[in-house]
């Protein structure tokens, strides 16, 4: 039976089976009644023509302070009625988990006035030549205050970085249909799994050479199989790894994908790569979404401006969807299920030297990554008799945007409660062999995903059309 973890301030432990009273005693489960709540609250609401998208508001493009404070200004009661929302959701899943209000709503609410700020930031018309995304931003704004001013150990009760998360992923299946992977094509699709299996079989096996854990191992590949942060959240409650290990993996995902940033759009520069391929190799190449994106529009918007750079700017945003959002995260799901079923009758019976409990891979399965796939079921229901173009014309705008508002919102909850539990000193012991192991594998993926994307599959990127 897997170790139970305890839960700092409840008095309890998760990880051990609870029978039917996981069903609200467990964050897994209550980020799926969120994440489908607001879904199907979503679904509901274009269903009858109309749009959840009042609430799912996120601060407009502004260029001086003015704007913002008239943006501001004008969408006071859409914040408020927003965070209100936030707050009473959060407030009684974690309560009902054993948490206490008192400490739970100020950190939170200091959570969301920050998460805000950087939202403001990000959409600054100047921000996107700095590639400062909202989640990264959020990082490094968390990693800041954690390391050089410290707040309150008691605070901590509100940044819940896995509750967030895993109701960001299953707001993400939303996103997801099974239909857009379909529109996708099977070689977009290919491409997607090749990169996937083969960086998380590189990172996986060099870190078991240097003397990693197979849990720390398992948690690194695939968080750079996949998508960095929120895979490696998914895999490592899905091995019972320990606390300390996913903020490593977290870590060393977004040391790359912060360099990722830079070196791939200059790259592809001097190259004068089509922006489509660009694109795709991004999306091979890139280990967090929200840097991958900034760096496909980063390199889209040279297209035109810069000699010998072919396409369009939407070539680049598109390839790179297909390649990471659709191709490589929908991998969450699978790894985190597989990697259970290895972990329970593999690694655990190694240590303890007895026979695996077969129901420990359900207990440890990550059940979040079932509201990930309801959501997507539920969205391919909708979409399943459109067309692409009608998915784009009618669908995104009034139901998938909005949807994706609120999981960035989510994800920017959890970037910067990263930062804001991360601390350097923590870190340390584990020594340099996780970094090593990671960058080991960022060579395979870039080497590889530019092979197949600018050599054995370039004619298909570059006649790629959305």
């Amino acid at each position: 039976m897997s170790e139970a973890i305890a839960v700092a301030g409840t008095g309890r432990s998760v990880g051990a089976p609870v029978g039917w009273r996981e069903l609200w005693l467990k964050e897994d489960w209550w980020a799926i009644w969120l994440g489908l709540g607001l879904v199907i609250a979503a679904a509901t609401a274009y269903a009858h023509g109309t749009s959840i998208a009042w609430i799912a508001v996120t601060p407009a493009r502004w260029s001086t302070p003015d704007q913002l404070l008239a943006h501001l200004s004008a969408n006071a009661p859409r914040y408020l009625a927003q965070a209100g929302l936030w707050l009473v959701l959060f407030t009684v899943a974690a309560v009902v988990q054993g948490w206490k209000a008192r400490a739970f709503v100020p950190a939170f609410l200091l959570v969301y006035a920050l998460s805000f700020a950087i939202f403001a930031l990000g959409a600054w018309d100047q921000a996107q030549r700095y590639n400062l995304e909202p989640p990264l931003v959020a990082l490094l704004v968390g990693l800041a205050i954690s390391n050089l001013i410290g707040l309150p150990r008691w605070l901590d009760a509100g940044f819940r970085v896995e509750f967030y998360i895993k109701t960001g992923i299953v707001l993400l299946g939303a996103t997801l249909p099974f239909t857009l992977i379909l529109w996708a094509g099977p070689l977009a699709i290919v491409q997607a799994s090749i990169v996937s299996i083969t960086t998380f079989l590189v990172i996986y096996f060099v870190s078991r050479k240097l003397g990693l854990d197979p849990r720390l191992a398992a948690t690194l590949g695939a968080g750079g199989a996949v998508c960095g942060v929120s895979a490696a959240i998914a895999v490592g409650g899905a091995v019972g790894a320990k606390k300390d290990i996913p903020p490593i993996a977290i870590t060393t995902v977004i040391i790359w994908a912060i360099v990722m940033i830079f070196v791939l759009p200059l790259v592809s520069r001097l190259l004068h790569l089509h922006t489509a391929v660009a694109g795709a190799w991004i999306g091979t190449s890139e280990f967090a979404d929200a840097a991958g994106f900034a760096a496909a529009q980063a390199y889209g918007g040279l297209a035109g401006t810069v000699d010998g750079i072919a396409g369009t700017p939407d070539q680049a945003v598109w390839a790179f969807t297909l390649m990471k959002v659709v191709g490589r995260d929908v991998w969450i799901g699978i790894w985190a299920f597989v990697l259970a079923i290895v972990a329970t009758t593999r690694w655990e019976r190694t240590v303890a030297g007895g026979r695996p409990n077969a129901a420990e891979i359900w207990w440890r399965f990550p059940k979040f990554v079932l509201g990930f796939l309801l959501a997507s079921i539920i969205i391919t229901v909708i979409t399943g008799s459109l067309s692409l173009a009608d998915y784009d014309r009618l669908v995104k705008p009034a139901l998938v945007a909005p949807v994706t508002g609120l999981r960035t919102w989510a994800f920017v909850f959890c970037f910067l409660s990263i930062g804001l539990t991360t601390r350097f000193r923590d870190l340390a012991p584990a020594g340099a062999r996780p970094f090593l192991a990671f960058s080991a594998g960022v060579v395979v993926n870039v080497l590889l995903g530019f092979l197949l994307t600018a050599v054995v599959f370039s004619s298909y990127w570059e006649g790629l059309v959305r």
